[in-house]
């Protein structure tokens, strides 16, 4: 399913039930892609997601001199140097914020010679100004002249002193996440301190130290604001990918909505992503509460909002400020599409997301025309609405090969029917 096409969900009978295995976290993917490449040695990674944004960052590295292997359908094998070569041209990587910020930093210690870190016009709207001013009180050359991609790199590799770094995480966990990455690389520790409380999804910052830790790297986290990275660079190692849990959020929520049954082959309880915790409102449904915080779990807030349109009662979301400069703005979306289902059933307030709620959409006919905005997580998440609404069609249905190029075959495979569409 590509641009030029849509596709119609056709609400189920009953009950979805089955296995269904989600793909590779994508965020843990793009952290052990990027480490392995900066090791010395040949890093085996399994369970691993192959997707638009986990391929960028594999292509980035072969373009920087690794070898990367792919010699199976879940399974990267990346023969690292220990160091990257300048690129003979701009690292084109999409709309992978991972990617972006990541190598952004680790360019600027791992390669000797100019790097220039590009993406398309989606990720040319996303911020990336913060993680440049702080690599540049570092000593970094490096200029963004528009606050986003592209951004130049004039890396200097072993040149890169370690020290005290400071970085405002409220924007973005993803900058905390590339600082910490490049620390390992520095000839002395690296201590890597917020300028305040407030961070994007602290969670995801653990899954970096975890990452970090697999591949040799020591990582101390001393108090709520620092971390500190000793100089130990990366070592090769055999790294397993667990399942993606904003990926898993869609198939929680399917399985709540029809009262379904679907095994993902992993409990909720076992994954360590911080959208896992979506799992722990999606069980109470219907019955949501009022005011849903969703800062620290915000890939999974599309799922939820478009749950929430069948509660019992209203849900406001709240702390997804942060949502504003994701892969679109996924707070004016979410109030724009779910008020396209129905009129005013969601609207912003200021940041915040208020969904009125209504169970008794389900079984209507409400004909509506999703606009997805290039955007993975609205595809996925209005396709939700589709199993209880009749004549919901999702427009641009192949963006979701953003994170989950299966997720169109795996509600197949539950028993729901699409219809593609011009």
């Amino acid at each position: 399913m590509g641009s030029d096409t849509a596709v119609r969900i056709i609400p189920p009978q009953g009950p979805l039930k089955g296995p269904v295995a989600p793909p590779g976290s994508k965020s843990i993917t793009n952290r052990a892609l990027l480490l392995a490449g900066l090791a010395a040695g040949t890093s085996r990674l399994t369970g691993a997601l192959k997707s638009d944004d986990t391929r960028y960052m594999a292509q980035a590295l072969r373009d920087m001199g690794v070898a990367v292997d792919e010699p199976d359908e879940t399974t990267f094998v990346v023969h690292g140097t220990g160091h990257l070569k300048a690129p003979a041209q701009p690292l084109f990587l999409g709309n992978a914020g991972t990617a972006t910020r990541f190598l952004t930093a680790a360019v600027a210690a791992a390669v000797d010679g100019t790097v220039v870190v590009d993406g398309d016009a989606h990720m040319r709207k996303r911020p990336i100004a913060p993680l440049v001013a702080a690599l540049k009180t570092l000593g970094i050359a490096i200029d963004a002249p528009t606050g986003c991609p592209p951004v130049t790199v004039r890396g200097h590799a072993g040149g890169f002193a370690g020290g005290r770094v400071e970085i405002d995480g409220g924007l973005s966990s993803q900058y905390v996440s590339a600082l910490l990455m490049m620390g390992a690389l520095g000839s002395r520790p690296t201590d890597v301190v917020l300028t305040g409380a407030d961070i994007g999804a602290k969670g995801y910052v653990d899954l970096t130290t975890a990452a970090m830790a697999a591949f040799g790297a020591e990582v101390s986290h001393p108090s709520d604001t620092v971390w500190t990275v000793a100089a130990t660079g990366y070592r090769a190692a055999d790294f397993a990918v667990e399942p993606d849990a904003s990926a898993a959020t869609y198939l929680w929520a399917a399985e709540a909505l029809t009262g379904g049954a679907i095994d993902l082959g992993t409990p909720a309880t076992a994954f360590t992503q911080p959208d896992a915790r979506a799992y722990d409102f999606i069980r109470l449904f219907p019955d949501l509460p009022a005011v849903i915080d969703g800062s620290q779990m915000q890939d999974a807030i599309p799922t939820l909002a478009v749950l929430a349109a069948f509660n019992t009662t209203p849900v406001r979301f709240t702390g997804i400020a942060n949502l504003r400069v994701k892969e679109c703005d996924r707070v004016a979306a979410l109030a724009t599409e779910l008020s396209r289902v129905r009129p005013g059933l969601a609207v912003e307030q200021g940041d915040d997301l208020l969904v009125a709620s209504d169970p008794g959409l389900a079984g209507q006919s409400l004909p509506t025309r999703v606009e997805t905005y290039a955007d993975h997580r609205i595809a996925m998440s209005f396709a939700l609405a589709g199993l209880k609404i009749r004549d919901i069609t999702i427009l641009d249905p192949g963006c979701v090969a953003k994170t989950y190029p299966g997720y169109w075959k795996a509600l197949a495979s539950l028993g729901v029917e699409l219809k593609e569409e011009a």
